[in-house]
C-alpha cells in the first residue's frame, strides 16, 4: 500500500480492515477533520455510503441500517458537537442491542486543552453506552502500529456484533494534511516492504474471531422440558427482539409442541408472519379482565419487556414461574417478579425444548385465549368501520400492508395503537421501533435507515411531535434514494399524556403537556420534493394508503385526529372488550 501521507494512509487502512471485517455500510456527514475517513470509504469499492447533513439524523439512519439488517453499520464524523449528536442514536442502539461502529474524527493531542477551533474532549464520549472503546494512535507509517490498527478494527466490528450486540466507538486523531496531498517523505515508499502485514493485511480480517451460542448443558435442557411437559397452563410471551428476523420457526415449534399460547409484542417479529400457533395481539385489552381465569403455571419469555403495560403488569401478579430467556445474560424486566434467568440462545433453546414436548397444555386453557383474541378482534372490526380514532389507522397500516413489508412505528402511542389493533397476519411484516430508549427522535431517520437496506416496501407511522422533531432527516428520501409511505398522525401535541393522570389537572395539563404547537406540516412536501396529502377520514386514508404503497417515490399521508376524542374511544372500545371476555 502506498499513499501522498500518513493521514490518508491512516484513513484508508482502517477503512480496509473495516470492510473486511464485515462493515458493508457507512453514513458520513461532511467535516473536515475527518476528511482521511470520508475520502477513504468514498474511494472503497465494496462499502455502500449514505451523506447525511445533520449528524444527529445520520446516526439515527446508521441506527435503522443496522436494525434492518442486523449487521453494524459504520458512522463518521468531524470533531466537536458533531460527535456529540451522536448520542441519543448511540443510546438507543445500546439499549435495544443495535450493531453499530461510531468513528469520530479527533485533534491531535496537542490541540487538547488549548482552546483550539473545534475541540473537545472526546475521551469516552459516550460512556457506559458502548461495548468497546479506543482512541487510535497518531497515524504513524510503522509496521507495528499499522498491525495495531487492523487488529483494533477487528476487534471493534466483533464487539459490535457480539452477544449481545451494540455500538462501538474509535475516536481517530489525525493532524494536517488531512486531504490526499503529496507529502514527499511522510510515507516510506517501501512500506509494503518493511511493513507487509501491517500495510497489506490479509486475505478477509486481520483477525479472525471464532464465536459459538449460548447454550445449556444437556441435563438443565432435559429438566426444563420435563417441567414444560407436565404444565397445563403455560405461555410464551415474545417481547421486542434486537434482531430484524428472529427465527420464526423454532419459536413455532416450540409453541406447537407445548400447545401454549403465544403472546407476540408487534415489534418481537412472531406478531406477523405464523401461520400454526396461537398467535395473541389482542392481550392489552382483555388481560386485566382475566382474572376470574386460572393463573398461568408458568410464562417463558423471549426479548426485551414488553410494550403493554397491561402485559407487564398481568406478568407481574398471575405469574407464579416466569423464565427470562436472554443470551446475554442481562436483565429485561423491570416489574421484579421473574423467578428463572435462562441464559441461552432463543433459537437454539426453543428447537431443543420442542424436540422433548408433546403436547402439554391443556386445551381448555388455549381455548380461553382463542375466545378472547375472537372477541378482540371482532369489536376492533366494528370500530375502525364505524369511529375515526388513531388505533383505526394502525388496523388499516398492518392489515393491508404489502407482503413483505417493513413497517417502522414511533413510540408514544403509534406503538401503543399497533400493540393493540395490530391484528396478527401471515403476511411477512418486518416491524421496528427504537425501544431501547423509546425516545421520540430520530424516528424519521431511523426508518428511511432500515428503508435504504431492503427492495421491501417501506411504511413509517410517526405523531406529529416525532415527525417535527426529525424532519430534517426527510433529507435522505433524495439524498439517499429511500422511497417510502409516511402516515402522519396529527393530533396537535402530545397525545400520549391523556393516558396519565396530570390530564385531570389544566392548567398545567394543555400547556406544558400536551403542548399544542399549532404546525401546519403541509409545506414540508414542497420543502423536501414529496407527495403531501391530507385525508379527512378513514375510508380516504385507506385509499390514500393501498395507492402509496404500491406506487413509487415518497408520499406523506397527513389524517387528523382530536387526542382526546381518540382516547376516549380507546377507553370505550377496552370496556366493551373486557365485559364480553368477562
Amino acid at each position: 500500500m502506498t499513499a501522498p501521507n500518513r493521514a490518508t494512509l491512516w484513513g484508508e487502512t482502517l477503512v480496509e480492515e473495516l470492510v473486511a471485517a464485515g462493515v458493508s455500510g457507512v453514513v458520513l456527514a461532511p467535516g473536515s477533520r475527518s476528511t482521511p475517513l470520508t475520502t477513504a470509504f468514498a474511494a472503497h469499492d465494496d462499502i455502500e455510503t449514505f451523506s447525511q447533513l445533520d449528524e444527529r439524523s445520520a446516526a439515527f439512519f446508521a441506527l435503522g441500517r443496522s436494525r434492518r439488517l442486523g449487521e453494524p453499520t459504520a458512522l463518521v464524523c468531524t470533531s466537536g458537537t458533531a460527535a456529540a449528536n451522536f448520542h441519543p442514536a448511540v443510546i438507543e442502539a445500546n439499549q435495544s442491542r443495535v450493531p453499530l461502529v461510531v468513528l469520530t474524527a479527533d485533534r491531535p493531542p496537542e490541540l487538547q486543552d488549548s482552546g483550539a477551533n473545534q475541540t473537545i474532549d472526546q475521551e469516552k464520549l459516550y460512556g457506559d453506552a458502548v461495548r468497546y472503546y479506543r482512541t487510535l494512535p497518531e497515524p504513524t507509517p510503522e509496521a507495528r502500529t499499522l498491525r495495531s490498527l487492523r487488529t483494533t478494527a477487528d476487534r471493534a466490528v466483533q464487539r459490535a456484533t457480539a452477544t449481545p450486540p451494540g455500538p462501538v466507538h474509535l475516536n481517530v486523531p489525525v493532524a494536517k494534511p488531512l486531504e490526499p496531498t503529496d507529502v514527499p517523505g511522510d510515507v516510506p515508499d517501501d512500506l509494503a516492504d518493511r511493513a507487509p502485514l501491517g500495510a497489506a493485511g490479509r486475505d478477509g480480517p486481520f483477525v479472525r474471531t471464532t464465536t459459538g451460542r449460548q447454550t445449556l448443558d444437556t441435563g438443565a435442557v432435559a429438566d426444563l422440558a420435563d417441567s414444560l411437559a407436565t404444565v397445563d397452563r403455560g405461555l410464551l410471551v415474545a417481547g421486542p427482539a434486537n434482531e430484524p428476523t428472529p427465527a420464526r420457526d423454532a419459536l413455532a415449534s416450540l409453541a406447537e409442541a407445548t400447545g401454549f399460547p403465544v403472546l407476540a409484542d408487534p415489534l418481537s417479529g412472531h406478531r406477523f408472519g405464523h401461520d400454526g400457533p396461537l398467535v395473541c395481539g389482542g392481550y392489552d385489552a382483555y388481560l386485566d379482565a382475566a382474572g376470574a381465569w386460572p393463573d398461568p403455571d408458568v410464562v417463558v419469555r423471549f426479548g426485551a419487556s414488553p410494550t403493554s403495560k397491561v402485559l407487564r403488569h398481568y406478568l407481574r401478579d398471575h405469574a407464579a414461574r416466569q423464565l427470562v430467556v436472554d443470551p446475554a445474560g442481562g436483565w429485561r424486566e423491570a416489574e421484579f417478579t421473574a423467578t428463572d434467568l435462562l441464559v441461552a440462545d432463543p433459537t437454539w433453546l426453543s428447537e431443543r425444548l420442542a424436540g422433548r414436548i408433546d403436547g402439554s397444555a391443556d386445551s381448555g386453557w388455549r381455548d380461553r385465549f382463542r375466545r378472547a383474541e375472537r372477541i378482540h378482534w371482532e369489536n376492533v372490526s366494528d370500530a375502525v368501520g364505524a369511529e375515526q380514532f388513531e388505533g383505526a389507522v394502525l388496523s388499516t397500516v398492518a392489515s393491508e400492508a404489502p407482503d413483505p413489508a417493513t413497517l417502522v412505528v414511533s413510540n408514544s402511542m403509534p406503538v401503543r395503537d399497533l400493540d393493540r389493533f395490530g391484528r396478527p397476519r401471515h403476511g411477512d411484516l418486518t416491524v421496528l421501533g427504537n425501544r431501547g430508549a423509546s425516545g421520540i427522535d430520530g424516528v424519521t431517520s431511523t426508518a428511511l435507515g432500515a428503508g435504504s437496506a431492503t427492495d421491501d416496501p417501506l411504511v413509517l407511522v410517526i405523531g406529529d411531535l416525532a415527525f417535527y422533531h426529525d424532519m430534517n432527516g426527510l433529507l435522505a428520501v433524495e439524498r439517499c434514494g429511500v422511497d417510502a409511505t409516511i402516515v402522519l398522525l396529527h393530533n396537535d401535541g402530545g397525545g400520549i399524556f391523556h393516558m396519565l393522570p396530570i390530564e385531570d389537572f389544566d392548567p398545567p395539563f394543555t400547556e406544558y403537556f400536551k403542548t399544542p404547537h399549532g404546525i401546519d406540516f403541509e409545506p414540508v412536501g414542497d420543502l423536501y420534493g414529496l407527495e403531501y396529502a391530507i385525508v379527512e377520514d378513514l375510508a380516504d386514508f385507506e385509499t390514500a394508503y393501498t395507492d402509496s404503497v404500491e406506487s413509487d417515490g415518497t408520499q406523506v399521508i397527513e389524517v387528523r385526529f382530536d387526542a382526546d376524542e381518540s382516547h376516549r374511544t380507546r377507553e370505550r372500545l377496552a370496556e366493551r372488550i373486557r365485559s364480553a371476555v368477562r
